[in-house]
């Protein structure tokens, strides 16, 4: 579920570090941004009546699990202006009680075992434009390199054309679909689409 102002290139001026719990209210906002208000859908069915956001601040400041704190990258510039989260793909056995809404992606996610998973890329809307998206991408090249990873990988949906561009820019290369399952959820897209940008792709492109 990944996305791509202040005047200038603020994504290269801004400063990239590890993010802390005290980010959890940002990362719920650019989590729900990336993923096209699929999050805020799923958080508002688990607050049962009460705040959405505080179950998405609550995820993020978690110690373990996909969305946490611990596997984010802000980007800071006298506030946060973008996220990169993501983690290696191991191999998982199929769980039978997943959510159907989450089957199309997890059939995806196994298709990319042994790369760098961009499970978030999110840049705030006065912003975009501005190099954020690019920069995170590259942060994703290195922490894959550093994790020996095979590559990075990420799915988008297929209504996304700006981040779909922005990821073939970069090298990505769509590898499989998958149908949405949407429930209530409203959405134009019909497909997730698996892009992947493998290590010898990202190491011929340094040479150049």
């Amino acid at each position: 579920m990944a996305k791509e102002a202040l005047p200038g290139n603020e994504g290269f001026a801004a400063r990239a570090r590890p993010a802390t719990k005290d980010d959890a209210a940002a990362l719920a906002r650019l989590v729900n941004m990336a993923g096209d208000g699929l999050p805020l859908y799923l958080w508002t069915k688990l607050a049962e009546g009460g705040d959405p956001w505080e179950i998405g601040r609550q995820r993020a400041q978690r110690e373990e699990g996909s969305f946490s704190y611990r596997n984010a990258i802000v980007l800071e510039h006298g506030k946060v202006l973008a996220c990169l989260i993501g983690y290696p793909i191991v191999p998982a056995p199929v769980d039978p009680d997943t959510p159907a809404m989450f089957v199309p992606m997890n059939e995806l996610e196994a298709m990319a075992v042994g790369t760098w998973y961009v499970n978030v890329l999110a840049t705030l809307p006065e912003v975009r434009g501005q190099g954020c998206g690019t920069r995170l991408l590259e942060l994703a090249d290195q922490v894959a390199d550093t994790t020996n990873c095979t590559g990075t990988s990420l799915i988008v949906s297929d209504a996304n054309a700006h981040a779909h561009r922005l990821y073939e820019r970069s090298g990505y290369e769509e590898v499989a679909t998958r149908p949405m399952v949407k429930e209530d959820w409203i959405n134009p897209g019909k497909n997730w689409v698996l892009m992947i940008k493998r290590a010898v792709a990202r190491q011929a492109g340094d040479s150049e």
